[in-house]
């Protein structure tokens, strides 16, 4: 299997730091393991490895005893878990360890915010260094494979994704195989395995709804009532979802302009090929009536992990008046504006009239296939 570059690659180990805990967040089967063996494989120290499976290493970092913990740590230069948000309270135990021996250094992995927050947030504030891994991106493919074969490639990225396994599979059948497996299997894993949510049908049709409202305002009472649950239910749903990767929530931008929509939130998912197995649809574009939610989606995640990758910090918004005049993604940095609409095909389009009058000094850019490369690396 070929391996691609990601970008913890460039930091030199910078993210491994002494008297601190590194925890990688990220989806399932992105990479996140095998990137950190990757970069732990040239570690010069002692180092002991083990998983949030292991019900010796969950009952010792549980106990909160530091002379326990002491005694089965003190040899280590480098501690690696993976998937830690299975431990009962491990930041309670790590804070001990990186207490006691600050030179050490502890690396943890997680496929769950809410889970690793819930377990390591209070009790390792201050402590700990945290990155995220998406599923490949075009900033870090680029980098090995060059533009001229992201362009080639930019439709299979539309419709596949961009996780690794996918990337390797030599056919159609093969992706489509892994992708519904991924569907099946993984996508909502963490959700049952850490909230006790017995049966994923729900979680399923709200992701499905969500699947065909790319680039729309989400009612929750509308999809309350679609799906018999509560308001309050989507709206536990929709943050358990976001916090295990699998979608992002973007609100509305005003200044207090009467005419705009700030109340309503847009979602767009991950990975669009995710997206495209809840919905069984892996149809080439052409055929096809979906390819402008495609693009939006696969252009705002882009953009994201591009900007997470090179630590360019921004308000992100989407942007809509009452009267239908809206804006794809607007980005606030530096005390700058910068709006983008994301369309497939190259055309012309105008700044919208209500956004030109109310926000003068901004920018504003279309974002095609033929410059999505330059807005991206």
């Amino acid at each position: 299997m070929s391996w691609y570059y990601r970008y913890l690659e460039d930091s030199d180990f910078s993210f491994l730091k002494q008297g601190k805990v590194s925890v990688l967040y990220g989806p399932r089967r992105v990479g996140k393991t095998e990137l950190l063996k990757k970069l732990i494989a040239t570690f010069n120290g002692t180092l002991y490895s083990g998983t949030g499976d292991n019900l010796e290493l969950m009952e010792i970092l549980s106990s909160r005893t530091l002379s326990r913990i002491v005694t089965h740590f003190s040899r280590y230069d480098l501690v690696f878990i993976d998937e830690a948000q299975r431990i009962p309270e491990v930041g309670l135990g790590l804070k001990l360890l990186i207490d006691h021996f600050p030179e050490k250094t502890v690396v943890v992995t997680g496929s769950s915010s809410f889970g690793l927050s819930k377990n390591i947030g209070e009790p390792l504030t201050g402590r700990n260094v945290t990155r995220i891994l998406y599923p490949l991106s075009v900033y870090e493919l680029n980098k090995q494979l060059g533009g001229m074969k992201i362009v080639e490639q930019l439709e299979n990225l539309m419709i596949f994704g961009g996780y690794p396994e996918v990337l390797n599979s030599a056919t159609k059948i093969d992706k489509t195989e892994y992708l519904m497996s991924l569907r099946d299997s993984y996508l909502f894993k963490d959700i049952l395995e850490l909230e006790n949510i017995r049966n994923p049908l729900k979680l399923t049709q709200l992701l499905k709804m969500l699947a065909f409202q790319i680039g729309h305002e989400v009612s929750l009472n509308e999809l309350g009532n679609n799906l018999g649950i509560a308001k309050q239910s989507v709206e536990r749903y929709l943050d358990l979802l976001e916090k295990t990767f699998i979608i992002k929530r973007v609100g509305g931008f005003s200044r207090n302009l009467r005419k705009e929509v700030v109340k309503s939130s847009r979602y767009y998912f991950w990975d669009v090929g995710i997206r495209n197995a809840l919905i069984n649809n892996f149809n080439p574009l052409n055929q096809r009536n979906d390819t402008g939610m495609l693009w939006e989606n696969f252009m705002y995640m882009e953009r994201l992990k591009t900007k997470h990758y090179k630590g360019i910090y921004t308000n992100d918004y989407f942007w809509r008046t009452y009267d239908q005049q809206e804006i794809d993604l607007i980005e606030e940095r530096d005390g700058k504006l910068f709006a983008f609409e994301f369309k497939y095909a190259p055309r012309n389009a105008k700044v919208p009239k209500a956004w030109r009058n109310a926000y003068p000094d901004s920018e504003f850019q279309v974002i095609s296939k033929d410059n999505f490369l330059e807005f991206l690396i």
